[in-house]
């Protein structure tokens, strides 16, 4: 049997899709573990008895530097490379080192936003797969920022120097190997790569721990039903928005019922409301199987989710790759995109009703639901894995 290093950020969205893969080749025997900053996130997704290494790193808001909720463009994606993605991998790299040292893996799977995992690997002359839980950067995220992608280049470059192989040359966002992309070409669209090492697997939706509990019984089968969530990293921006979004769901209560995750209660819950429930959480995947629709903020990991189950979208990216995810969704004709910061009750209502009611929007969900159930999600994933274990030996 072999031996997999998993090397993730302490970030729920890119954990998320790993914990099936990791699952699935621990079923059938291999040795599995994980480096993390943060190893008490990774054991409460991975679930308690994941093998887990710490490393000196820091979590979201590192070195003190708190992004300010409206940074957005360039700049926001400036801020998360100098603040947060950087900085996180060069304090990663000692521990990616000294757990490489003490689990002996046959192959490194980095994260693509774990840069030290593919820099370290590189370096001791390790295979490493690339799980890319994000697509955006498969469909010309930098298009027409040529000055940003430079940008971006000096600084692996500057990381690869204190922490890599100097010689190396391959971009620690994409393996040479074998790149994981957990989508599909009929979501990314006509951009997607096509080489024989990159494989699209479409969701890995298993493995998670059991969710706490959630009043199932308060569904209503007679009304829409629809999720509100911003995703779990942007409680900060999502005040404002969740409001409007609640103006326009209680316009609607006639005929359609909303679940509204609210991490940083923002909105007031009313006891004994039967038509919109407000939680701090929610059991995300569980409850997809039974909306209707979902509005959110075009996180990958959320789209993907929904796309899974069928369920047609309202997107309002915020920063990062979701303008580029949310460009996706509208291009494949599963979803509306709305303005995060400019939305209305009214406007949002009528995005609402448009993916409700407009039957092509559904259609297209489906097509994507369709492709992402052939691609295989973690199974794939870890066969692919196996592969190129029993390759390297």
């Amino acid at each position: 049997m072999s031996g997999f290093l998993f090397v993730v950020p302490p970030l729920t969205g890119h954990i998320n899709p790993a914990v099936g893969v990791a699952a699935r080749l621990s079923a059938r025997g291999h040795r599995v573990a994980w480096v993390c900053a943060d190893p008490a996130l990774v054991r409460r997704l991975a679930g308690p008895d994941a093998v887990v290494t710490g490393c000196a790193g820091p979590v979201p808001g590192a070195g003190g530097a708190v992004r300010p909720p409206d940074l957005r463009g360039a700049e926001a994606l400036r801020f998360l490379w100098e603040w947060y993605l950087l900085p996180l991998a060069d304090a990663m790299a000692p521990g990616v080192g000294a757990a490489v040292a003490e689990v002996r893996p046959d192959v490194v799977v980095a994260d693509q936003q774990a840069f030290a995992g593919a820099l370290v690997a590189e370096r001791l002359g390790l295979p490493w797969a690339t799980s890319a839980t994000t697509s955006a950067e498969f469909s010309g995220a930098y298009d027409g920022l040529p000055k940003v992608a430079d940008w971006i280049r000096e600084r692996l470059a500057g990381l690869r120097a204190r922490i890599g192989d100097p010689s190396g040359t391959a971009d620690p966002r994409y393996s040479p190997h074998l790149l994981l992309v957990f989508s599909t070409p009929e979501l990314i669209g006509p951009q997607a790569p096509l080489a024989p090492h990159v494989h699209y697997v479409g969701p890995s939706l298993t493995g998670r721990p059991a969710a706490p509990g959630f009043p199932w019984e308060w569904l209503d089968r007679g009304r829409a039903k629809v999720l509100v969530t911003l995703g779990t990293a942007n409680a900060d921006a999502g005040g404002r928005f969740l409001a409007e979004c609640l103006g326009a769901l209680r316009e609607r209560a006639d005929r359609v019922q909303a679940v509204i995750a609210d991490p940083g209660g923002t909105l007031r819950a009313t006891a004994g409301d039967k038509d919109v429930l407000i939680l701090p959480s929610v059991p995300q995947l569980p409850l997809l199987a039974r909306m209707d629709a979902v509005v959110c903020h075009a996180g990958h990991n959320t789209v993907c989710e929904a796309l899974w189950h069928g369920v047609p979208l309202v997107v309002a990216p915020i920063r990062d790759d979701q303008p580029v995810v949310a460009g996706q969704v509208v291009d494949s004709g599963a979803g509306v995109r709305v303005r995060f910061g400019r939305s209305t009750a009214a406007r949002l209502g009528e995005a609402l009703d448009t993916v409700l009611h407009d039957s092509a929007h559904r259609a297209a969900a489906a097509r994507v639901r369709t492709a992402f159930r052939a691609a295989g999600g973690a199974r794939t994933a870890a066969a692919h894995l196996e592969r190129m274990a029993a390759e390297s030996r």
